[in-house]
């Protein structure tokens, strides 16, 4: 019992949440785009091992056209810059799923664009930031989603 336990609670310590996410976008903004907290940004994201690199990512959002997506995706850590501070990508899907919460993802912008194109509602995510964890348990980052958009976020983690 106790190793089942102790197995469990390294379980945990491979898992984190985002959220609170502040998006704006940086060129051809003229107030039409969903921004700020209005994004609604959710997820949960794993760790392959303790000491990977790698972590997946599962959660929902509003893109820009506030419409409901599901954001599916891997994280990379690239750099661990000392003293709390982490240079990540993110690189991940957007878009439509089975579920009809997420079924407008694609009526708009370049998630229509794809649409129009593959038949499905989607946008491919290439994010960069920095992260700066103040705790084993709390951070927060910042970066770009190219081409031009600035997120600010933050991540719980159960280490």
């Amino acid at each position: 019992m106790a190793a089942s336990t102790a197995a469990e609670a390294d379980e945990i310590t491979l898992y984190s949440v985002n959220t609170g996410s502040w998006i704006y976008h940086l060129s051809n903004n003229h107030g039409q785009y969903t921004e700020g907290f209005d994004n609604q940004f959710a997820s949960v994201e794993r760790k392959f091992s303790a000491d990977s690199k790698y972590s997946l990512l599962v959660g929902t959002m509003k893109n820009s056209f506030d419409d409901r997506c599901i954001a599916l995706g891997v994280r990379r850590d690239w750099a661990s810059l000392g003293n709390g501070w982490v240079f990540k990508g993110i690189y991940g899907y957007v878009g439509e799923f089975f579920f009809d919460a997420f079924e407008d993802c694609g009526d708009h912008g370049s998630y229509k664009d794809f649409k129009d194109a593959t038949g499905i509602g989607f946008s491919p995510y290439i994010y960069h930031g920095l992260q700066y964890n103040f705790t084993d348990y709390f951070g927060i980052e910042s970066g770009i989603i190219l081409p031009a958009v600035f997120v600010i976020s933050v991540q719980w983690s159960f280490r």
